[in-house]
């Protein structure tokens, strides 16, 4: 069974720091884009950042400069390192593939930003 299982979440002050990790089955991060999305309360799932196979990125502008997606294909493992985080970052965040499936979907990370 294919799973995505995203990690590295918790409370970060204003202007910390935090990286997330997404473990995938080898099945589709082979051969499938990543992305990290996120999910605010009372907001749309949004896609936040997005990684190619060949691992060219692109980002959304509210997080353009200050978050970086990486993928390590050898350890099939996507990541999101997070710096400058804000209180409007807070949210859940989630892995999937880049467009999503929705069979895909896990549990997600939560991230909240507050003093």
């Amino acid at each position: 069974q294919v799973q995505l299982v995203e990690s590295g979440g918790g409370l970060v002050q204003p202007g910390g720091s935090r990286r997330l990790s997404c473990a995938a089955s080898g099945s589709i991060f082979s051969i499938n884009a990543m992305g990290w999305y996120r999910q605010a309360p009372g907001k749309q799932r949004e896609l936040v950042a997005a990684v190619t196979i060949g691992g060219s990125t692109n980002y959304a502008s509210s997080v353009k400069g200050r978050f970086t997606i990486s993928r390590d294909n050898a350890k099939n493992t996507v990541y999101l390192q997070m710096t400058s985080l804000k209180p409007e970052d807070t949210a859940v965040y989630y892995c999937n593939t880049n467009p999503p499936r929705r069979m895909y979907w896990g549990q997600g990370t939560q991230v909240t930003v507050s003093s």
